[in-house]
């Protein structure tokens, strides 16, 4: 990690290096659309190069902590409201949700768990916490404020561009959550999503004797499910199945595009008799999708998930999934801010958490 600078630099330093007013400075770190895109870019790049990062309580002034760490997540308010058959009835929205079996944000579940043990390890170290999801700004705006208000910031990994993190961290602890990011230079603290995947696909192929399957992947450039295909090929490898055989197909992490993948692999001639999940959301999906079919969980198909969500619990058929701790991640990560409070400088560290195969009746311990 960059050390720090004796001197932070101010509002007036971004100014003058960029040759804009202050008040330029200010619209473009809260209204940066308002700036023209010339004037904009001169004045992001000074705040870069010399490490800014403004403070909403002036902090940077006092010398002092705010007692307070902060968790980035992604915005979750880019979902569009699709309910169909909208009416009204005096003046009161009237709509035929039938077909939606979900709610508009049920994929933030993983992120409902990493935040409540983000809040309990904060509030347990008498700090609070400061959660932001990014909604209506872009993301130099949100990490700029945030970082200005906060001892410490957890992000999770692929949601900043690193240069951005590498600005912020020049002045305050930076934690990557769900990916080992030390040859970036930041302490991260991520699962073992390879085993994991590749234990259970090896009970679907080799214990249970599943040889037509199909992987519901996740998006191309998630760390999570990176890791989680290679351990899936692993366990192809170790049971002597070639990956040519399988059916691939990537979704977005969420449980509307996995039902209609899935549906689509249902209608098909050859219909999978396994279908392993990236994540517990996208199986739900699937779930949805053979019900939908007439398929039978698990006696025609088999299907399983990652994560450990709730919702698997309580699904039909349960679902068998990979656990992992997601409390923990969220405590682990303010558990890494608190130590970098006491030790700046240093190598970065990774925390690698252990997850654990839960086999639930979607995909039991033998057929």
């Amino acid at each position: 990690m960059s050390a720090q600078r004796t001197a932070p630099p101010t509002v007036y330093d971004v100014a003058s290096q960029a040759g804009v007013s202050i008040a330029t400075v200010s619209r473009v770190l809260r209204t940066p659309d308002a700036v023209r895109e010339g004037t904009r870019d001169r004045v992001q790049a000074a705040i870069r190069s010399l490490g800014y990062v403004p403070s909403g309580n002036a902090r940077a002034l006092a010398g002092k902590r705010t007692g307070v760490v902060g968790l980035l997540l992604p915005g979750f308010d880019v979902v569009p409201d699709e309910r169909p058959d909208l009416v009204t009835d005096g003046g009161v929205r009237v709509v035929d949700d039938r077909r939606h079996v979900t709610q508009p944000f049920s994929s933030n579940l993983y992120f409902d768990e990493v935040l409540r043990g983000a809040e309990t390890e904060a509030w347990q170290r008498g700090l609070a916490l400061m959660v932001a999801a990014g909604r209506g700004s872009s993301r130099d705006v949100i990490v700029n404020d945030v970082a200005g208000r906060v001892d410490g910031l957890a992000v999770l990994a692929q949601t900043v561009p690193d240069d951005l993190l590498e600005h912020v961290a020049r002045r305050i602890p930076v934690v990557v959550l769900a990916d080992d990011r030390r040859s970036h230079g930041f302490d991260s603290v991520s699962v073992d999503n390879a085993a994991g995947m590749r234990t259970l696909a090896s009970h679907v192929i080799g214990r249970l004797g599943i040889r037509s399957l199909a992987y519901l992947a996740g998006p191309i450039d998630s760390p999570d499910d990176i890791e989680r295909s290679a351990g899936f090929r692993q366990a192809l490898a170790d049971n002597d199945l070639a990956a040519s055989d399988v059916r691939v197909v990537h979704g977005d992490f969420g449980r509307a595009r996995a039902r209609e993948l899935a549906s689509a692999l249902f209608d098909g001639v050859d219909v999978p008799r396994g279908v392993i999940c990236s994540n517990d959301q996208s199986a739900l999906g699937v779930l949805d999708a053979a019900g939908a079919r007439g398929l039978r969980v698990p006696e025609d198909v088999v299907v399983t998930g990652f994560d450990g969500i709730d919702a698997g619990r309580f699904s039909t058929p349960p679902l068998t999934t990979v656990h992992q701790p997601m409390g923990e991640l969220g405590r682990a990560a303010v558990r890494a801010i608190v130590d970098r409070f006491e030790r700046r400088e240093g190598p970065p560290r990774a925390v690698r958490l252990p997850v654990e195969v839960l086999l639930r009746e979607s995909c039991p311990p033998a057929l």
